[in-house]
């Protein structure tokens, strides 16, 4: 807990790109983003918009299979490839994806997500009461939102932790 590092923070105004990348770099070395994505990815394969998305592809991925012949010739790795470019420009991974965010991300945000990220964003902000005591069990639901820090910056980071469990890549 430094007084000099955390004078210095508060010269910082809100939003400052220094600041949030202090901060979201602080989040890393927690192991919060991990987490997330962990218990997201546990929680990903049963959900409809996973469901869904998988059979679309399965679908699109074997009708344009059936307009090649096999050979032991095929160059696979070209065929390959020019499917996921095919996948990637129909759009629909990027369709699905945001549908499994709403649906896996989303009800976690201020239920889960929101009081962890405040409770390290405070500890990180308030370095002169560094506390010893162990860190909120990350599945409570019982945790309510601390309104003391800004929603401005709070929603920042919520949107930041769902543009990075977006970039789940399913297929590729």
């Amino acid at each position: 807990c430094a007084e000099g590092f955390g004078a210095y923070m508060a010269g910082l105004p809100p939003g400052d790109p220094q600041l949030v990348s202090m901060i979201v770099n602080h989040l890393k070395t927690q192991g919060l983003f991990d987490q997330f994505r962990r218990d997201c990815l546990a929680d990903v394969d049963t959900k409809p918009a996973y469901l869904n998305l998988k059979q679309r592809v399965d679908n699109f991925v074997s009708n344009h299979l059936s307009n090649h012949t096999w050979s032991p010739h095929l160059n696979k790795n070209q065929l390959r490839n020019n499917i996921r470019q095919l996948v990637l420009q129909s759009g629909m991974l990027e369709q699905g994806v945001d549908r499994i965010v709403a649906q896996v991300v989303d009800p976690k945000i201020n239920h889960i997500f929101r009081p962890q990220v405040e409770r390290v964003v405070r500890e990180f902000l308030s370095p002169g009461s560094c506390s010893e005591e162990p860190p909120a069990p990350l599945l409570s639901t019982e945790v309510k939102p601390d309104s003391s820090i800004p929603e401005q910056g709070t929603q920042h980071f919520m949107i930041f932790i769902s543009l990075q469990m977006s970039r789940v890549d399913l297929y590729l």
